[in-house]
């Protein structure tokens, strides 16, 4: 953003100027993989490996700060993977690619990945990731430097995506454009460019011991984080696929369930309220997935992974607000704001803020739903479900203070709250009375304990209240013979 943009912002949107000024005075990174202390772990010290971090930069602005925030050697481990998925993709993408060439090329990625010296020069010159093929080497380099432990995981992951990406492209090859027909054939692309790298980011995570060694296991969640995050990408990215050939929204949605010969169809005005409903439809189908992703993140224990894994989450969910009912994403790649980036950044730092973002994003989607839509009902239930799973790990009456917690009286459930809190107490009280009891009886006592505990505490009030009268008659009375005393003499 030059001077001009930020000048422009003071005046147009202040408040988000605020936001932004908040973003570059107070939110400081957690570390610098530059500085010496950190060569060890960063790798930043030897020519290959900083050539790698160079080209995180410019392959991803976005993960790019979460990634080098991530602790010790998980930042660069993290790096290598998303940059082998990353030249993966780009070999994927090139429709300049013959299929004869595409298919080993793909199918052999995994085994290149630890060739020494191999680069890649084929990718037609648009393609802006073509570089990183180019100097492929240095990241081979770093690869085989890599602990078995990571290699084998980063490896294992990148031959299965290889694979579905080869089957695709084969499958667009011979159709002549790169389409998806059902829904699960939609779902199984979205696992194999996605899911898998949740998989993997997963079994990344437990190798390091930065969390627990079960979240490598937990595969369903592990999908999900990545099923938002695509479905999201495909769901904003229609106008640039679509204009270069490629489309990823499934045919069941905009072909047969409502009517389009052509995706480019959905462009014309006459024809807006219909594709609505299949933008709809599509965003419907991404919030599926959001209480999993939830779920997944809720796992986790380390800040920086937290981070890592949480942001772009709380982004996929705002870019599906603002682009649900909005007609532009036909048009143009619409995108959230800078500003509201920053805040997403600043407050995705914990399991309750996080899903409270959630939450209110479902609000914003279902407040702009229409019952003329055919997705209503189904809309208003998954942005339901999202809204119910918040108010049952972290409900909303329950507001946290600097000293604790304090219920908010104006809601119906802190009665209910207060009442389950007294009847605890009553429980607790009749278990002491019934094991002073039980204590009593094997002492040799009888009588109802109850009564008798009742009675001590009686006599010992009554005797407290009689001792208390006493002392203050007794003061009293001197306090009138000093004065008579005082005034007579």
């Amino acid at each position: 953003m030059g001077a001009t943009d930020v000048f422009l912002l003071l005046f147009t949107h202040p408040l988000e100027f605020r936001t932004l000024a908040q973003y570059w005075l107070y939110y400081e990174e957690k570390r610098d993989i530059t500085a010496a202390e950190e060569f060890e772990s960063s790798g930043y010290n030897r020519v290959s490996m900083k050539r790698c971090w160079d080209f995180l930069d410019l392959t991803s602005r976005s993960f790019s700060s979460v990634i080098k925030e991530l602790d010790g050697e998980l930042a660069r481990v993290i790096c290598l993977f998303y940059l082998v998925l990353r030249g993966l993709d780009t070999i994927e993408d090139d429709m300049t690619i013959d299929d004869s060439v595409k298919q080993p090329l793909l199918r052999d990625f995994a085994k290149h990945c630890v060739t020494p010296g191999w680069t890649f020069t084929g990718n037609g010159p648009r393609e802006k990731d073509r570089q990183l093929l180019v100097e492929f080497d240095c990241v081979v380099d770093e690869l085989l430097l890599l602990s078995p432990s990571y290699r084998d995981v980063i490896l294992d992951i990148c031959d299965k995506m290889a694979n579905g990406m080869a089957d695709y492209a084969h499958q667009a090859y011979k159709a002549g454009t790169l389409g998806l027909g059902s829904m699960e054939d939609f779902d199984l692309y979205c696992h194999y460019v996605a899911g898998l790298v949740g998989e993997g980011v997963s079994r990344l995570f437990s190798a390091s011991e930065k969390e627990v060694p079960w979240l490598g296991d937990q595969l369903a969640l592990s999908n999900a984080m990545g099923f938002l995050l695509q479905k999201t990408n495909i769901l904003r990215d229609f106008r640039e696929d679509v204009d270069a050939g490629r489309l990823f929204w499934p045919r069941a949605i905009w072909g047969e369930r409502f009517g389009f010969a052509d995706p480019r169809e959905m462009y014309r005005p006459e024809n807006e309220e219909r594709a609505l409903w299949a933008l709809s439809a599509m965003t419907l189908d991404a919030l599926r997935h959001a209480v999993d992703s939830l779920e997944y993140i809720s796992l986790l224990k380390t800040q920086s992974v937290f981070n890592f894994c949480a942001i772009p989450q709380t982004m996929a969910m705002a870019t599906l607000a603002i682009c649900f009912m909005n007609p532009a994403v036909f048009h143009r790649n619409v995108k959230i704001r800078k500003a509201a980036a920053a805040q997403l950044i600043m407050r995705s730092t914990n399991p309750r803020d996080v899903a409270y973002i959630f939450r209110d994003y479902a609000r914003d989607i279902h407040a702009k739903a229409v019952p003329s839509d055919p997705n209503f009902l189904a809309i208003s239930v998954a942005c339901g479900k999202i809204e119910q799973w918040c108010e049952r790990y972290y409900p909303s009456f329950v507001i946290l203070t600097s000293s604790g917690h304090k219920l908010d009286e104006s809601d119906a459930r802190a009665v209910i709250a207060h009442r389950d809190v007294q009847l605890t107490h009553a429980v607790r009280r009749r278990k002491r009375a019934e094991e002073l009891a039980a204590g009593r009886g094997a002492n040799g006592h009888n009588g109802d304990v109850d009564s008798t505990v009742g009675q001590d505490i009686t006599t010992k009030m009554a005797v407290s209240a009689i001792g208390g009268l006493f002392l203050v008659a007794l003061g009293l009375a001197a306090f009138i013979v000093w004065v008579i005393i005082m005034y007579f003499s």
